[in-house]
């Protein structure tokens, strides 16, 4: 009986899945967080030896064996259902309850970015056996997961997200000259249906109330809880702070908790009031996450510098990460544009390719052709931006060959 229950709901999954991946109608007003709980729920658990045969070795540019296709095979129900989520029109709320404050877990975003990388692999054995539509939507379906992973405002969330967008976006280029024509042309236009990117902006006001004010609030419950004992109190916020931040040493030498009690004179109401300091600086923060790159580039530079150089030392724990988000969202822009101009390069040649603009510069992206080891391998498209510490380029192969890398510090490299 028992056998008969576990194959009866390995059925039910599977042709739930099998109807989202045969085009079957679905439902699209479920919440896709939903849906995407359930996909990761029935993701294959392979031993470490399948992992690492999928996952750490180089595929690209390599006729895939059978071993690779039985494995991939062991995603299709959680593909069904990634697919089936991505045309959701509800909206993608993860059900997150953040009372834990900077304890909240998020185990769901290294799910989301191992389907994004499993995508990947998936999207070479489709086209390796002529499955266009397949890749297509097993990318579609990565690139709306990582867009809808940014919805609970959280800042490690929206980083994630862009993380996603630049694996789907690497598939795309390095597998360039297997799409056909209509394919590309189907890809550029999910990419333009694909839910909205989140930006960081839209996380400023979950981290300030999953971080600041949720210390006001414990340190609020510490002072009721111990009427008339502020020792107490201060034991209670030290420990709470050990184990939320403090990130640059072990306790034996870190002594930002030591700075923390000298700036507060000492009780938990300075301490309260240290945190609710902060407040318009999150609110000069807001201000400068929405403006175009050169005026946020200048005041982010200020506003860093004033960080740095604050006689709060809890401004100098919480606010230093801002700096290194907005550049990610800028190389998010400029990648999935470059993909919308290499597809119209295809299709139109350089009429194509000037009908998009770098959303980062002032023109169409820079264009060359691309030899490596003396052949000329496809085109390669920079953005004017190199704020996360690399130029933002992507190269497109149009000719197989030895294999390279085609975005990040190491661009045209051998792997």
């Amino acid at each position: 009986m028992k056998n008969l229950i576990s194959f009866s709901l390995s059925l039910l999954v599977w042709t739930g899945a099998a109807g989202a991946m045969n085009g079957q109608p679905f439902r699209t007003d479920i919440n896709p967080a939903l849906t995407y709980y359930q996909a990761f729920i029935v993701a294959p658990d392979f031993s470490q030896s399948d992992r690492d045969f999928l996952f750490t070795n180089e595929w690209r540019n390599r006729k895939l064996p059978e071993r690779f296709g039985e494995l991939m095979a062991g995603y299709d129900n959680e593909f069904g259902l990634l697919r089936q989520a991505a045309q959701s029109k509800a909206p993608c709320d993860w059900g997150i309850d953040w009372s834990p404050g900077p304890g909240t877990l998020l185990g769901h975003l290294v799910r989301a970015k191992m389907a994004a990388q499993t995508a990947r692999l998936r999207a070479m054995w489709e086209l390796q056996h002529d499955r266009q539509a397949d890749a297509r939507e097993d990318l579609l379906a990565a690139l709306a997961l990582g867009r809808n992973t940014s919805t609970d405002g959280c800042l490690v969330s929206a980083l994630v997200q862009f993380a996603v967008e630049k694996i789907v976006c690497a598939a795309v280029a390095e597998n360039f000259d297997q799409f056909a024509p209509e394919t590309l042309q189907q890809l550029a236009d999910g990419f333009n249906a694909a839910p909205a990117r989140g930006t960081i902006a839209a996380c400023i006001a979950r981290e300030k109330t999953a971080g600041g004010h949720w210390f006001i609030d414990r340190a609020l419950e510490m002072q009721a809880e111990n009427p008339g004992n502020d020792a107490k109190v201060m034991e209670g916020l030290n420990e709470l702070f050990e184990h939320s931040f403090f990130s640059d040493g072990p306790k034996e030498t870190n002594n930002t908790w030591a700075q923390i009690v000298t700036a507060a004179g000492g009780t938990s109401t300075g301490v309260i009031g240290l945190l609710r300091d902060l407040d318009p600086l999150y609110a000069r923060l807001q201000s400068i996450e929405v403006l175009p790159r050169a005026a946020y580039e200048e005041q982010m530079q200020q506003f860093s510098a004033d960080i740095q150089n604050s006689s709060n030392p809890m401004a100098r724990e919480l606010l230093p990460a801002w700096e290194k988000g907005r550049p990610h969202e800028f190389a998010a822009q400029a990648d999935s544009a470059m993909v919308q101009a290499a597809v119209q390069y295809k299709l139109h040649g350089q009429a194509g390719l000037r009908s998009v603009a770098d959303p980062c510069g002032h023109g169409p992206f820079g264009f060359h052709r691309f030899i490596f080891d003396g052949v000329d391998r496809g085109f390669e498209l920079s953005a004017d931006y190199a704020g996360v510490g690399y130029p933002e380029v992507f190269i497109f192969v149009e000719r197989d060959g030895p294999p390279f890398l085609v975005f990040g510090k190491r661009v045209g490299k051998a792997p």
